[in-house]
């Protein structure tokens, strides 16, 4: 039996995932939180992550199946499921945090044009 087949009382469940939530809230700066990320996935969970994450915005942006799977190299199964998980509050967020650090260096650029 894997291990994720094994549940565990849930009220443990939940505090062990906000748990491990707070603890990547709390870590300064991106440099600090990719370190522990790569140190806790392994490469190939990291990039499954960082993956999705990744076919989430091409998606939203408006990007084909086609092409997020020849850039991405992903299935068309993963984008799938990447679109049903789009409507989902955590993504939502999230997406909505790339878009507000887009529009915010795009204007940052755009400012400096005019600012000696």
């Amino acid at each position: 039996m894997r291990t994720s087949e094994r549940k565990i009382n849930k009220t443990l469940k939940t505090q062990i995932q906000k748990v491990f939530a707070q603890t990547v809230c709390d870590f300064k700066g991106v440099e600090n939180t990719q370190s522990f990320l790569k140190d806790f996935f392994t490469d190939s969970e990291y990039e499954t992550f960082a993956k999705r994450l990744a076919v989430a915005y091409w998606l939203k942006k408006g990007r084909s199946y086609e092409n997020i799977k020849e850039n991405l190299k992903v299935s068309s199964a993963t984008i799938a499921t990447v679109q049903t998980m789009l409507a989902k509050e955590g993504f939502q967020k999230a997406l909505q945090k790339i878009e507000a650090e887009e529009w915010a260096s795009t204007w940052s650029e755009r400012i400096k044009k005019f600012v000696p």
